[in-house]
């Protein structure tokens, strides 16, 4: 059996939300087959890799940033673009 250290222990975090909030939590975390605890980890954990995701930096030089400007300028085309467009509208119907 393996051992958890200090590091891999799960540690207790105490939430206070209003009632409709929670309830809210719990039927969302029975429709995923979650307990609550499991449910807002996993919304917390996404939230929190978005956020940092956000924050990345990517450095180019600069002939690579005028080449992705002057992809991001172009104007769209193709077949996949035009079977978008030409596809019927559902508020057309």
């Amino acid at each position: 059996m393996a051992t958890k250290t200090p590091e891999t222990r799960a540690k207790p975090i105490n939430l206070r939300i209003r009632e409709d909030v929670r309830n809210l939590i719990d039927r969302a975390a029975k429709l995923r087959g979650k307990t609550r605890s499991d449910f807002m980890i996993d919304a917390a954990y996404r939230a929190a890799e978005d956020t940092l995701l956000d924050q990345a930096l990517v450095k180019v030089d600069a002939d690579s940033y005028r080449h992705y400007l002057a992809i991001l300028d172009r104007p769209p085309s193709g077949e996949g673009f035009d079977r978008l467009m030409n596809a019927p509208k559902p508020w057309q119907k």
